[in-house]
């Protein structure tokens, strides 16, 4: 399998970003968060990571691309929030839903690793939503360790 990241153009920055609050938006309300509230951080945090509304230093997004030159799904690598600049983050990695379980994502992220120590990373983390089986099982064979859980259960 032969997968590549190409940097997301600025011309097609504003797209992404649309596409990727709608990812989060869904993401935060199968966790039980109501559409305005999940709508408003997700915006709110595109704002924080994206001032000017395009690519910034400390983050980078790329089409990932697959041997034939399609566009497979994509991700968003940078600095963690951490005074610590070794410390890096994947913010965001999502193959399209037909594209999934064909290996796409583990190449991506062996690709987003090799990135970021290149530039200086040496450690990467990232947050995984528990109902994301798929997702955490492709992390816990790339030898991601959990630091920390969170759990809810909802009183009726």
């Amino acid at each position: 399998m032969t997968v590549t990241l190409q940097r997301i153009l600025a011309s097609d920055f504003p797209t992404w970003i649309e596409h990727s609050c709608t990812e989060y938006v869904g993401d935060l309300r199968a966790q039980g968060r109501t559409e305005e509230e999940a709508r408003r951080i997700a915006v709110e945090t595109m704002a924080r990571s994206f001032p000017e509304g395009t690519q910034s230093p400390d983050h980078e997004v790329f089409h990932i691309m697959n041997e034939a030159g399609e566009v497979v799904g994509y991700l968003w690598i940078g600095q963690d929030v951490t005074t610590d600049p070794g410390a890096w983050w994947v913010w965001d990695v999502v193959i399209n839903s037909e594209q999934r379980g064909q290996g796409h994502g583990r190449a991506a992220m062996l690709l987003g690793e090799e990135y970021a120590r290149s530039h200086g990373a040496h450690s990467l983390g990232l947050s995984v939503f528990g109902f994301n089986t798929g997702a955490r099982g492709l992390y816990d064979s790339l030898g991601y360790e959990t630091t920390s859980v969170k759990m809810l259960k909802k009183l009726h």
